[in-house]
């Protein structure tokens, strides 16, 4: 439990965070989310067919190839593919494309260098069981004023995945510095998805005892100056603290913070039976 009264925190504070919170949750809980996602099947080069999905599916040469027979539906942007062979790609590392048939969204992307395709169906049991993420209450002792300090060069740094067999390459273009429970400490950030934004992976003395223990992520935005606020209190969880067909990076071993964190989301209901 955190040493900080409910008292200390002031009501906008609390209020912001519920506001963010409710928010990420209803994000989170998308019909067609991560939550959705029912299976995870990673391509090769023989066709094959996939379980949730129409047609048969194979990758070479950079690119995926997906046969349709005759009736069997896929579309993209809304427009049915032909029978027969489309092939699709090249894909870049981290993206991918959405494809439709019925109720379902059909995820085709490139991860560690693979291709995948991960069916997402509003009625997955995962998403219509899903009970919210337990957190934290929100303690503005947790948000804290930090340095962001650019590297010379931007350093490719190599991490795990929740999925053995893979590795992530990110992009790190700097740290950020702060203080906090009396140390100074740093934290290697990766370029986030919005401009301008970067994401931070960390595990803290908290992770595998009451948040997830392979990582937690926060978003930050620096200041024209450097300057940087680490909200510790929306640090989140990250798909494979829900469902094993994720592919999460791990954080780099510099991220592992000698310190609590206890705030943020903890370990979600559907895995603490498993920790």
């Amino acid at each position: 439990m955190s040493t900080h009264t409910e008292t200390a925190r002031p009501e906008a504070f609390t209020a912001a965070w519920q506001e963010w919170h409710t928010a990420h949750e209803r994000h989170r809980a998308h019909a067609h989310g991560f939550l959705a996602v029912t299976h995870l099947h990673w391509l090769g080069s023989e066709p094959v067919a996939l379980d949730g999905v129409p047609g048969t599916w194979s990758a070479a040469n950079d690119a995926v190839t997906v046969v349709l027979e005759p009736g069997e539906v896929l579309e993209l942007e809304q427009q049915p593919l032909p029978a027969g062979e489309t092939v699709i790609g090249p894909i870049a590392e981290r993206g991918g494309l959405n494809l439709t048939s019925g109720e379902t969204v059909i995820e085709v992307a490139k991860r560690g260098g693979e291709y995948i395709v991960r069916p997402r169906h509003p009625e997955n049991r995962l998403l219509r069981e899903y009970q919210g993420t337990p957190a934290y209450s929100p303690d503005a002792a947790y948000a804290v004023r930090g340095t962001y300090v650019p590297f010379e060069a931007p350093r490719p740094t190599t991490v795990g995945a929740a999925v053995e067999g893979i590795q992530h390459v990110y992009e790190a273009p700097g740290e950020i510095r702060f203080k906090l429970a009396g140390r100074e400490l740093a934290l290697t950030a990766f370029n986030g998805h919005a401009p301008g934004s970067l994401s931070v992976l960390f595990t803290d003395q908290t992770s595998g005892k009451t948040t997830y223990a392979a990582n937690r992520s926060l978003s930050v935005v620096p200041a024209a100056d450097g300057s940087v606020e680490l909200d510790f209190n929306r640090a989140v969880n990250l798909p494979c603290a829900y469902t094993d067909l994720a592919t999460c990076p791990l954080p780099p071993a510099e991220n592992r913070l000698p310190v609590a964190i206890e705030a943020g989301e903890k370990i979600p209901y559907e895995r603490q039976d498993q920790q």
